[in-house]
């Protein structure tokens, strides 16, 4: 049973289209959307032949242990920077045998925030093996936990669809 909104369902249905039909794989590195873009990925039948793997790294040793970003990045930007959010991206496509990786790192909420980093914010970045590189910042503001998750894995999906073209 699916928990997903359609719109995410629809966008999840045409990568797992259109990714398989050009042979293509995806990898996922997830912080505060917990792993809800390859669980979007996963809902569509036939989704085994195009998502490799996800990592999940909501903490900073996790992003350095399994994603290899690097810990002056994590001091010198934090964790909810593009700096992170492409060192994600890159860690997921070469620790990964996809041909895309999507990553995302941001403040969810309740908390967490601060006036430089408020919450809503999301650092997200896609990147294929060509070298083809996306980077959003998206400030989705206080709009619930839930919402900030579920807009996340929406600007996600979207990116790879647009790496993808």
């Amino acid at each position: 049973m699916t928990h997903f909104p359609e719109d995410i369902l629809a966008l999840a249905q045409t990568i797992v289209t259109d990714f398989t039909a050009k042979g293509r794989m995806v990898a996922t590195a997830e912080s505060c959307s917990g792993g809800l873009i390859a669980g979007a990925l996963t809902e569509i039948p036939g989704s085994s032949s195009v998502v490799d793997r996800g990592f999940v790294t909501y903490t900073n040793a996790a992003k350095m242990e399994m994603l290899g970003v690097q810990e002056q990045t994590l001091a010198r930007f934090g964790a909810v920077s593009k700096e992170t959010a492409l060192q994600m991206a890159h860690g997921a496509l070469f620790r990964s045998h996809a041909d895309l990786a999507v990553a995302v790192t941001g403040i969810a909420g309740p908390g967490g925030g601060s006036a430089e980093k408020p919450v809503g914010l999301v650092h997200l970045a896609a990147k294929a093996r060509n070298g083809a590189l996306i980077h959003h910042e998206m400030r989705y503001g206080d709009i619930g936990r839930d919402k900030v998750r579920l807009a996340t894995v929406k600007t996600a999906l979207e990116m790879l669809i647009a790496l993808d073209r």
